[in-house]
């Protein structure tokens, strides 16, 4: 579990605490640091004999955000809470530190707390109710608010990726020819046929509920206009790792049934392909460049799994079957003493709080991983130049081979998809078996491939 980058201090609670209290007009009787990788709190609010719960989302301080304005998020959510999705409501902004004051919503994400399969698969279709209902919003209000509407089945198809352009061409301090591979792709095969825009969240899936209802939908800071079928892809991308309470296939015949749109399998996939090319151009920077403060364990983590998610979503766009990479060949155990130094000297730290526990469990990932890239990535590199010659001819280190491939990439036509996909599988499938044993790792080695009809 990563950590905030920025240090919260004193003064900046107390900020907080006065802001809590001119915008609900009570006063705080508790306010408790949630642990987690940006700065939020729960708060206790007693105003006129009854306490109200709050729930405060704090600035993520970190560059790797399209929209890194949070009024922007609380002017959404509260649009949407005006024409009846359910969403948190939302008291204001305190401004030092940036955060939003908003309604603490009853209940859990998580459908194993749900009292049965039955409940679950209630959930799941509130879930998709509310889903359908934000997509026939009206998108004047969005707009009023500076949301951008695009124009046309291109704009409409690629929002998410012209939105995160800006993040991939200032951080990008090497070549990717992986990310380049999806973005060219991308580009050239658009649903033409998908011209109608609606209010989306892009990263869809996240909902509270208790006692088998539905309490509210969250996390809309990537929130914008486009394609509908953007958020079946993103639920579907979730459900690997937090169930949504029903099959996938079955909510989407539901989401057909509600909404009178049919669902093209191809069309879902290519967003599922778009989403997890702008989530790889997101932390292109955190890992080939990491910012101190960062939550570096969690970027690592994301970065390995959203990989191996675009290999899958980009396989099946294609049509190609990807053969099965061979295990690792063995060798002689590599040993790293420093690291294990470092190990080491990291179980004799005791964390005072849980604060500074998860800043320990942080660092102990790293570690971790960084032993298993001393092991074997040294292999995986080799390996990856031996199958990229029959391509680009032989290099002599992988910064070579990762640019020439990316030049390779840049000239090549679909005749060449096949070649380049089980080449780029083959790394990616390497990097997960070396790495899926580690915490940092695991994610990625539980990823698979929704089917959405």
């Amino acid at each position: 579990m990563g950590v905030a980058a920025k240090k919260i201090t004193e003064r900046d609670e107390s900020n907080l605490v006065a802001a809590i209290e001119a915008l609900v007009g009570g006063r705080v009787v508790a306010m408790t640091r949630q642990i987690r990788w940006r700065p939020s709190w729960f708060v206790d609010v007693e105003k006129d004999g009854e306490l109200i719960k709050l729930y405060v989302r704090g600035d993520r301080h970190s560059d790797v955000v399209p929209f890194p304005d949070l009024k922007r998020e609380a002017d959404i959510l509260q649009i949407m809470a005006e024409h009846g999705i359910p969403a948190p409501h939302i008291y204001g902004m305190c401004e030092s530190p940036a955060a939003i004051i908003m309604q603490c919503c009853a209940g859990t994400r998580d459908v194993a707390c749900a009292a049965d399969d039955a409940q679950r698969k209630h959930v799941a279709r509130q879930y998709i109710e509310a889903l359908v209902k934000l997509h026939q919003l009206p998108l004047e209000p969005f707009e009023a608010v500076g949301i951008h509407r695009p124009k046309g089945a291109k704009a409409i198809a690629l929002a998410g990726l012209d939105a995160y352009w800006h993040l991939y061409e200032k951080h990008k301090v090497g070549p990717d020819p992986l990310v380049e591979f999806a973005i060219r792709w991308l580009r050239n095969h658009y649903p033409r046929q998908r011209d109608t825009a609606s209010f989306i969240a892009f990263d869809a899936g996240q909902f509270m509920f208790a006692d088998g209802e539905l309490t509210c939908l969250y996390d809309f800071e990537f929130a914008m206009i486009g394609d509908p079928m953007t958020d079946l892809a993103t639920m579907a991308m979730r459900h690997s790792h937090e169930p949504t309470g029903d099959d996938i296939e079955v909510l989407c015949r539901y989401y057909a049934e509600l909404s009178g749109q049919p669902v093209d399998p191809q069309v879902v996939r290519f967003h599922h392909a778009l989403f997890s090319t702008v989530a790889c151009m997101q932390f292109i920077g955190t890992v080939a460049n990491p910012t101190p403060g960062d939550p570096h364990d969690v970027y690592l983590e994301w970065s390995l799994a959203l990989r191996k998610t675009l290999i899958n979503a980009l396989a099946d766009c294609m049509q190609i079957t990807l053969p099965t990479t061979p295990p690792l060949p063995k060798q002689s155990a590599v040993r790293a003493p420093l690291l294990e130094m470092i190990a080491d000297q990291m179980t004799q730290i005791e964390a005072v709080d849980g604060l500074a526990q998860a800043a320990l469990q942080s660092s102990q990932r790293l570690v971790e991983y960084a032993h298993q890239v001393a092991r074997v990535g040294a292999q995986i590199d080799r390996l990856s130049m031996a199958e990229a010659a029959a391509l680009i001819g032989a290099t002599t280190d992988i910064n070579e081979m990762n640019e020439k491939l990316e030049q390779f990439v840049e000239r090549a036509d679909d005749d060449n998809n096949a070649a380049l996909l089980e080449l780029f599988a083959r790394q990616i499938d390497r990097q997960v078996a070396a790495y899926g044993a580690t915490s940092i790792g695991r994610s990625a080695a539980h990823i698979r491939l929704e089917k959405f009809a």
